[in-house]
């Protein structure tokens, strides 16, 4: 496997122990670790055993080296991470839901190092020495204009090198604030349309095509927990129309019953084939979607699944689209049992969700 490299935004992320809210655990104490879409990625690919490294602009003080030792000690290469005299480490606060009572985040990552560096500071030739993949996030291009360009940069030089590029669309309503009189969706919009016609593995969420691209499976209700999965095949094949260089479509599928219980799957859509595979699927071969209850903790989840297809599609024997789309499915599933945005699951422990082991037995 060729080096994959992501490009974003790590913050740190500050949450009140349990499920207390941040009300009650203010003046207090909050659990702190680091996050961010891109280095989510980067993090769960390292530990699946792919070689990942991350990019990114960090302030040059002791927050931003504890990140760093971070990203370093789970195998992440951060030798091309710019440290800057300008700029922060943004931070995120999420307070986490239960039941009927939503998870809610707070950003506060305005003026993040990041955010204030062009993208001609990053040394891209060096970055893409013997890389095979560049993946990135509508979240790095939400934050600033010059993040925005840094984005369009990476994909140039990617491009150029030969690599295969996939973006997670991610939108965030409350990013894409950086051009004023536009709104968010707009905004979002005009910069990614620009950015599509250069991809080649487009993932989202069941909802991001509607936000961002206007596309919208009929029969679906994300508020109310019911999705019709069938039509998300006629949403892939609406983006593939509009972008015809895109050769695989992943869209995740999740049912939000409550905070605790979501059903969860996803579909890949090949272009080349005009097929569609729905993942995980019963013994009689019929999409149904993992029952995950109790969740411990949600967010980082679709970077989870984005970091796990990556991995499939560039490793021999889980390529294969109906074999990529189950093994990304099933990592993503067993990331709503840990704790944090980082998914420390290996590919043994994948491949035995695949296989059928749910039952969550001690093992001695």
């Amino acid at each position: 496997m060729k080096t994959i490299v992501t490009f974003g935004e790590i913050m740190a992320r500050l949450c009140p122990p349990g499920f207390l809210r941040i009300c009650q655990s203010l003046p207090g104490k909050l659990d702190v670790t680091f996050s961010g879409a891109e280095a989510n990625v980067a993090m769960s690919l390292s530990y699946l055993g792919g070689e990942a490294r991350f990019v990114t602009a960090l302030p040059d003080n002791d927050l931003a080296a504890a990140c760093l030792a971070t990203l370093k000690g789970h195998g992440v290469d951060t030798r091309h991470i710019l440290r800057r005299k300008e700029g922060r480490l943004g931070l995120y606060f999420v307070e986490t839901g239960a039941n009927q009572r939503p998870s809610r985040v707070i950003y506060d990552r305005e003026d993040s190092a990041v955010s204030l560096t062009p993208g001609d500071a990053y040394d891209w030739p060096a970055i893409l020495e013997g890389a095979g993949w560049l993946h990135f996030t509508g979240i790095t291009p939400a934050l600033s204009q010059a993040a925005s360009d840094a984005v369009k940069l990476a994909v140039a030089k990617a491009r150029a090198a030969g690599c295969t590029i996939s973006c997670d669309l991610n939108f965030r309503s409350k990013l894409w604030r950086w051009q004023p009189g536009v709104s968010p969706r707009d905004l979002a919009g005009k910069v990614m349309r620009d950015i599509l016609p250069h991809i080649d593995v487009l993932i989202a969420n069941e909802e991001d095509a509607h936000d961002v691209l206007g596309i919208a499976a009929e029969g679906t209700d994300i508020h109310a927990g019911k999705l019709d999965v069938a039509k998300y095949r006629n949403v892939a094949e609406k983006i593939v129309a509009q972008f015809p260089g895109i050769r695989q479509v992943a869209i995740t599928l999740r049912e939000s019953i409550s905070a605790s219980h979501n059903n969860w799957g996803a579909m890949l859509y090949d272009a080349a084939g005009k097929q569609a595979h729905f993942a995980p699927l019963a013994a009689d071969g019929a999409y149904r979607p993992y029952e995950i209850r109790n969740i411990v903790d949600r967010v980082g989840g679709g970077d989870s699944f984005g970091a796990a297809l990556i991995f499939a599609l560039n490793t021999p024997g889980l390529a294969a689209p109906a074999k990529a789309i189950s093994f990304a499915v099933a990592a993503s599933c067993l990331a709503h049992s840990i704790y944090g945005d980082f998914n420390f699951s290996t590919r043994a422990e994948v491949e035995s969700l695949m296989a059928g082991s749910a039952s969550g037995r001690v093992i001695r």
